[in-house]
């Protein structure tokens, strides 16, 4: 006899209720009443297989509303993941655990991506898409052909990354992207409409989403609505009408569902409501039989699959790209190009500079895409002979993301974390603060993204003081697990580049200058691997080291030169990432700072953070406020981010 699919959502359910309860702390709303959508895709549509949740043409489940993480972890436990057992659904929130309070890619096998900002998960599904429709015109059907399914909420779609995300993906066309839209009227705050009025179907429509609405308690018409999106060319969102807190007796469909609201006397009664006779972490053997079942379903098509790649003539290129390893001649064409430069050293700006190192990258490196938020020509991350991805088949390298760029650090993240592209993309620098919540994900989840912001300080000029990043850097560089590159010249540029393409479970930010800037580097050896380091020494015993970065040191070797003209021996050191600096000996560090007694850094932003080079007694040159609106070149001497300043400092410390 079968079990009823009703059933099998109940024991979503009941884990959901109890995780929370025995957690005290938690969400069962959604869960609860996502339960019977979730049972209907992942039994029937989602292509997954528990023994190998990670093999490469899965289907993408996203959970957007990652409050609701006991919903994917109790389908992870019920279709036998052994990551996910029933003493990690005991331990929900607890240290240590597979089952945190929100889903965490790489903490749980299984996950596809850390989410709880809400937004990111369905700004990251885009992503995900893009990827699998990039992949597909390089290895075709038989390696590359799935979907990608998100559950989001109504604070999704208030967020406005989602707007960003949902235009992005209807003006691509991502006809294997699907949104199961939790339509239950229901915030922290009561009813949704409380703050919202507007019509989401009609919002996906006017963005070139097909949409269908749905009972989502009804199993019979879920699965008619997902049927009919994989059918449609388009990406689809299907609102599915459901209670907050399903199956919870009188507390069903409260609007104060939320979060943690059933204790004892209330999951009691909700046991009783759904007639369900077992204590807390018990479930009937029938039940998880037919669970388990499902998550074998997908074991066929993944032997299929296999069995597909082991004969295809693309499968040492497909495998090498998804393990996220480079082809073997990655740099060959970036190491004759720094070359060159030292021979023939050209004077630019440090973001031209890195449009040159791209022209090298991108056509060693396939699995590179780029693209900008509508500044391609300000950012140079377009490489000459790139064809747009677009339709009609997705070969093209290079995303034209519009004015989207938080949409788009979190697409560049879905991509990364799909596997097989490595993206890359631009923005001016001021605008990170726009992208930051996905860079941050990013940086906490591991993954290969470059984001390469341009415009990097008040070399901006005449813009004026909107556009003239000033604490961008030190903020940056005060977020954990995230590569903040700031080059000198043609060859720290190139060098950096490298490092950002070879850190494969690291972000990184590409700080660039606007205006030109002098050469730096003479000699060859990847020096900006070290993250800081002597690029000038004294002429003596040094009485002062200058620190700098980017476009501040030739201005820092120009002060050297002032300061060794009267007698003051000085040396310079180059810092184009603190975080790889900081990864050096203890040996390296203390003698890369020196023993000088005057120490002076230049940087044309705010000082914060670099007292780890100059100390707390250190002389700082550079920004206290915002920058204003005239040349760049008037604005270093207005602001003082000069050489003459630089070594007057520095003379002035001395006494």
């Amino acid at each position: 006899m079968s079990v009823s699919p009703v059933r099998m959502a109940d024991a979503i359910r009941v884990l959901s209720m109890d995780a929370v309860h025995a957690a005290r702390s938690g969400h069962q709303g959604a869960p609860m009443g996502l339960a019977d959508v979730a049972t209907v895709l992942w039994t029937k549509f989602l292509r997954y297989d528990a023994s190998k949740p990670d093999w490469a043409d899965r289907d993408r489940f996203v959970l957007s509303a990652g409050h609701a993480s006991m919903l994917i972890y109790s389908l992870l436990h019920l279709t036998g993941s052994k990551a996910v057992t029933m003493d990690q659904i005991r331990d929900f929130r607890q240290w240590g655990s597979n089952t945190a309070g929100h889903p965490e890619y790489g903490h749980t096998p299984g996950v596809e991506v850390t989410t709880g900002p809400l937004g990111q998960g369905i700004a990251t599904a885009v992503g995900m898409a893009m990827a699998e429709r990039s992949m597909n015109a390089r290895y075709g059907d038989d390696l590359v052909d799935h979907r990608t399914w998100v559950i989001a909420g109504d604070g999704c779609l208030m967020e406005g990354i989602s707007h960003e995300a949902i235009s992005l993906a209807g003006r691509l066309k991502l006809g294997k992207l699907t949104v199961l839209f939790d339509d239950n009227n229901t915030t922290i705050d009561g009813a949704a409409t409380i703050a919202e009025t507007g019509d989401q179907m009609a919002r996906f429509k006017a963005a070139g989403w097909a949409v269908k609405a749905v009972d989502g308690h009804d199993h019979g018409k879920i699965a008619a609505a997902l049927r009919w999106a994989t059918k449609q060319s388009v990406p689809t969102m299907i609102a599915c009408k459901t209670a907050i807190l399903k199956g919870a007796g009188p507390k069903e469909g409260d609007i104060h569902g939320h979060g943690y609201s059933l204790f004892d006397e209330e999951a009691t009664l909700a046991r009783k409501a759904m007639g369900w006779p077992l204590p807390p972490f018990e479930l009937p053997e029938d039940i998880v039989e037919a669970w388990r079942k499902a998550g074998r379903k997908g074991g066929s098509p993944r032997r299929k699959w296999e069995a597909r790649l082991k004969v295809s003539d693309q499968r040492a290129d497909f495998v090498r790209a998804m393990k996220g390893d480079l082809p073997a001649d990655a740099f060959k064409g970036l190491d004759t190009h720094i070359e060159k430069m030292l021979a023939e050293p050209v004077v630019n700006a440090t973001r031209v500079h890195s449009g040159a190192a791209l022209t090298v990258l991108t056509p060693a490196i396939p699995e590179m895409i780029g693209g900008s938020a509508d500044l391609t020509g300000s950012n140079n991350t377009y490489v000459k002979g790139m064809v747009p991805f677009d339709l009609p088949d997705y070969a093209g390298r290079y995303v034209h993301y519009g004015v989207r760029e938080h949409g788009m650090a979190a697409a560049m993240n879905g991509m990364a974390l799909h596997g097989g592209v490595i993206p890359y993309s631009g923005a001016f620098m001021v605008f990170s603060d726009y992208s930051r919540a996905s860079i941050r994900l990013g940086a906490l989840m591991g993954v290969r993204v470059i984001h390469v912001m341009t415009h990097d300080s008040i070399g901006v000029g005449e813009d004026g003081p909107t556009h003239q990043p000033v604490e961008h850097l030190a903020s940056l560089r005060a977020m954990p697990g995230l590569l903040v590159f700031r080059p000198a010249d043609v060859v720290e540029a190139a060098e950096c580049w490298r490092l950002a393409l070879e850190a494969r479970t690291t972000p990184s930010v590409m700080a660039l200058s606007r205006q030109k800037t002098g050469v730096v580097r003479t000699t060859g050896g990847n020096l900006s691997a070290k993250g800081a380091y002597e690029v000038a020494k004294a002429d003596g015993e040094a009485q002062v080291t200058i620190f700098a970065s980017g476009s501040e040191v030739p201005i820092a070797l120009a002060a050297r030169t002032l300061l060794q003209a009267d007698g003051v021996a000085t040396r310079v050191v180059s810092t184009p990432c603190w975080e790889l600096f900081e990864q050096q000996t203890p040996k390296y560090r203390a003698e890369t700072i020196g023993k000088a007694p005057v120490r002076v850094a230049v940087e044309a932003a705010v000082k914060f953070g670099w007292e780890r080079f100059i100390g707390e007694d250190g002389v700082f040159v550079g920004m206290t406020g915002f920058g204003a609106s005239a040349p760049a070149e008037r604005l270093y001497k207005e602001f003082g981010i000069t050489a003459e300043a630089v070594a007057a400092a520095a003379k002035a410390k001395l006494g």
